[in-house]
């Protein structure tokens, strides 16, 4: 099995790209820290339709390994840079075969307050849609094929999203 874990910048950040199973719960007790009254817990799952696609039944995920917790360090960085307390950050994402239900990818940021950790959190799941080389397999009733939304890879330090201050 692979799991790619690496905290290169601080013990305060976790990210990785794993084939295991996402344990939500375990990732959010990780994030609780005393000096934080907010954590945001994002979690996409897999769901049973996309678009122009009815009756997904699995999705398999595939990544550029070597790639993915680098520029999960540019997001994590980009994070701490627009929001300056915050606590703990986990960017995760799971690659293989999966289920209808199952976690693909966890955003997880605590924070002293709510507004900054559901603003990081926003930009921490949008950045890694745009910027992470990852790319997703659908298998439904009478097919598969690639996502049908892919794009160019951008740079994780030029997106805004809502919420979050101009660096």
């Amino acid at each position: 099995m692979m799991s790619s874990k690496q905290n290169p910048s601080s013990s305060d950040d976790r990210l990785e790209l794993t084939d295991n199973v996402l344990n939500v719960g375990e990732v959010y007790d990780w994030a609780t820290i005393p000096s934080c009254g907010a954590i945001v817990v994002f979690s996409g799952i897999v769901r049973d339709h996309a678009d122009g696609r009815k009756d997904v039944t699995s999705v398999t995920y595939e990544a550029y390994n070597d790639q993915v917790v680098a520029k999960f360090l540019v997001i994590a960085d980009e994070m701490r840079a627009r929001w300056r307390e915050l606590g703990r950050i986990a960017l995760i994402h799971r690659i293989g075969k999966l289920q209808l239900g199952e976690s693909s990818v966890l955003v997880v940021v605590s924070s002293p307050h709510r507004a900054e950790a559901f603003a990081a959190a926003q930009y921490g799941i949008d950045a890694v849609k745009v910027s992470v080389p990852i790319w997703k397999y659908e298998q439904w009733k009478d097919g598969a094929d690639w996502g049908t939304n892919s794009h160019e890879i951008s740079d994780a330090r030029t997106i805004i999203s809502a919420e979050s201050p101009v660096a």
